[in-house]
């Protein structure tokens, strides 16, 4: 902080352990060291200081630079700490004697020198670079993970970059771009990328070994001052003046396209084919991969033609384009290098076996297209579309904004018509009957008419989806597996550590590709949701089955049973007499209702049954209600309407016996005496 002071905080309990004494400025940054109990500092004193969090002490001062030093930290495996300063000096630092020294604390002689040299500030750190290039004061220096090199950025507008050996280091280029103050610099963990932001609003993203600029994002009005790379996901954090933002330079989902047992999909320059009954994978093709001078240019979509072995990938290069491989028989796991087809269109798919369709956004048309890439046929869409899935043969589904077509290309006519927020992903059922429409936070269920099923709302974004062989639907958002069935009931199968992509979902496992493009099969239990299924379309001989061989029980299953008007199925799962009583004079199964109000045996629960057993015309249980409650004017007139002559004069003796006049009086009258 400001106040000289470096505090060590639990971040769980949200208080702080204990405070660092020593700095006699500003401090900059700090560091915990990634084995060691240490923590590095810098401050506007001029030094950098090196603590035990254990011991709670300063064990080094590192002196050298002439002006506030802005940052400091140590290297993610060697003994170095690498130092930026206004002075306009980069510095890299030794610290392997700090390491020896605290390493044997056995031996007596070392700890001794070791208190001395603590007392006395003995040389432990030692310069062992100072860089210099920037014109001026250096703002941040950070080391690559794995790589002998260093990144800078400087007021001077500039990121340089360096490299060093064992003996020396020395300036490998400097990129220029940024229009006012650098004021972070990082390398990024798995690209071959440096990250930048800067006082002139701006992150900016270079490519390491081509040294050009990739990529720009700007805000309004913040200047950015700090950056964070996650240690392993695919993300990074930016600070400006009024908050931070937390993003990712590349898309981690891959291209792929299921074709009956097999798996096409994209990975790592190469199209990839999974069998999803052997599990294997093999390499198919390579693919080339775009000499971009930009990001995110990866597959984006894949469309397979099964008949003629045909793959389209399309991808953002150039604005929007797409490649048409024929893969030859016997290529799989040879993979010769061919030449793609290619051409323009944001969005490219197989409508018929040897015909694939090509969108062109600007005339709002598609141009039909045959295998040697030449136009067959060309035609207008009838809604501004701006990307296109497949709807089965000869069909096109197009998305617009707001709505979802279907488009039958021979006639030119519409075949369906519905309102859908943005739709990111299609698919469709095995037998092409029905379709998921998959949005940012909603999944749109219709049949392929596009009439509209259900509709389900997420809180958290949705990934993807299969459908499985019984019609239901399952679904993965960021961190759940989920499913739908068809009358738009939905839960959660399980919850997920990493966002995956289902592919397939065959019996209880579920096929699907991470983020890595590694295949997985995860196997689920499907119970619920087959129960479920089963109630709805009445199989009543399933559901018992499944009752009687399942761990279903639960306070949910009974609710959703009772909700869902199958109060006599839920009386199978409940053990509890007050919850089965209910069940049973729900489902008017008196039999069991009875049973239950004996044992529960109170005046609420027999009233209730009366009233039940009245409802169904069944005296005899009316009758025996009424006498476990001694509820004597109902019974009365129970009798009176039932013409029971004889057991109306018994209710006249008692209430003579009870001496209660207005009951007497009342049988009398009943009587007709």
């Amino acid at each position: 902080g400001d106040d000289y002071k470096i505090k060590v905080w639990n971040y769980k309990l949200h208080r702080c352990v204990f405070t660092l004494l020593g700095h006699l400025d500003y401090i900059r940054t700090v560091q915990f060291h990634h084995e060691n109990p240490w923590i590095v500092s810098a401050s506007d004193d001029q030094t950098i200081r090196i603590w035990n969090w254990q011991s709670r002490t300063c064990i080094s001062v590192l002196t050298g630079h002439n002006h506030y030093v802005m940052c400091a930290s140590f290297h993610p495996k060697e003994d170095l700490v690498v130092s930026a300063s206004l002075d306009q000096t980069v510095r890299v630092w030794d610290i392997g004697s700090l390491n020896k020294k605290t390493a044997s604390p056995a031996d007596d002689i070392l700890r001794f020198s070791q208190m001395n040299s603590e007392l006395f500030g003995g040389v432990d750190a030692v310069v062992k670079y100072v860089l210099e290039g920037h014109d001026r004061g250096v703002n941040w220096a950070a080391f690559h993970p794995t790589l002998p090199l260093i990144v800078s950025g400087a007021d001077d507008r500039q990121v340089k970059l360096w490299r060093m050996n064992e003996t020396k280091a020395w300036e490998v280029d400097t990129f220029r771009g940024h229009m006012n103050n650098v004021s972070c610099v990082l390398f990024h963990s798995k690209l071959d990328i440096i990250v930048s932001n800067s006082e002139d609003k701006s992150i900016r993203v270079w490519d390491v070994t081509k040294r050009t600029g990739l990529q720009t994002f700007r805000r309004e009005h913040d200047r950015f001052w700090i950056l964070a790379v996650h240690p392993e996901m695919n993300v990074l954090a930016a600070g400006h003046d009024s908050g931070m933002i937390v993003f990712k330079l590349e898309r981690e989902r891959p291209a792929f396209a299921v074709s009956g047992e097999s798996l096409f999909y994209a990975k790592d320059r190469f199209l990839r084919c999974y069998d999803f009954s052997t599990q294997r994978e093999a390499q198919v093709i390579p693919i080339r991969r775009p000499g971009s001078a930009s990001l995110n240019q990866s597959p984006r979509t894949l469309s397979y033609s099964p008949t003629e072995n045909a793959v389209l990938i399309c991808s953002d290069v150039d604005g929007g384009s797409y490649e048409l491989y024929v893969i030859p028989k016997d290529s799989f796991g040879r993979g010769d290098m061919q030449e793609a087809k290619k051409g323009l269109g944001s969005s490219a798919i197989f409508v018929a076996r040897n015909r694939f369709a090509v969108l062109d956004k600007g005339n709002n048309q598609v141009l039909i297209k045959n295998l040697k890439n030449e136009v067959v046929k060309k035609s207008g869409l009838p809604v501004p579309t701006d990307a296109i899935f497949y709807a089965g043969t000869g069909n096109l589904l197009c998305r617009s904004e707001d709505r979802v077509v279907i488009f039958d290309l021979q006639q030119r006519l519409v075949l369906g018509d519905l309102q859908t927020p943005l739709v990111k992903y299609v698919v469709w059922s095995n037998d092409m009957e029905n379709v998921a429409l998959l949005s940012k936070h909603t999944i749109v269920i219709t049949n392929k008419k596009l009439v509209h099923r259900c509709t389900l709302h997420e809180t958290i974004r949705v990934k993807s989806g299969a459908w499985d062989d019984n019609g239901i639907f399952i679904y993965s958002t960021l961190n759940h597996i989920k499913y739908c069935l068809p009358n738009g009931d939905c839960g959660i199968i399980r919850t997920l550590e990493v966002p995956i992509y289902i592919t397939k979902v065959s019996g209880n496992t579920i096929f699907c590709l991470d983020r890595d493009g590694k295949n997985k099969a995860i196997v689920i239990d499907a119970t619920e949701y087959i129960f479920k299924l089963s109630l709805l379309r009445k199989r009543y001989d399933q559901v018992m089955s499944m009752i009687r061989n399942s761990q279903l029980c639960g306070e949910a299953m009974i609710a959703y049973l009772q909700q869902k008007g199958f109060p006599e199925v839920a009386l199978h799962f409940v053990k509890d007499e007050k919850t089965r009583f209910n069940l049973a004079l729900e489902s008017g199964n008196i039999q069991i209702a009875v049973a239950s109000a004996k044992e529960i045996d109170d005046k609420d629960h027999w009233y209730r049954l009366g009233v039940e057993a009245l409802r169904q015309g069944n005296a005899g249980i009316v009758e025996y209600a009424y006498q476990r409650t001694k509820n004597f004017e109902r019974l009365s007139f129970l009798y009176l309407i039932n013409g029971n002559l004889e057991k109306l004069s018994k209710m006249l003796k008692i209430a003579e016996v009870k001496n209660d006049v207005m009951g007497q009086f009342h049988n009398a009258l009943y009587l007709g005496d």
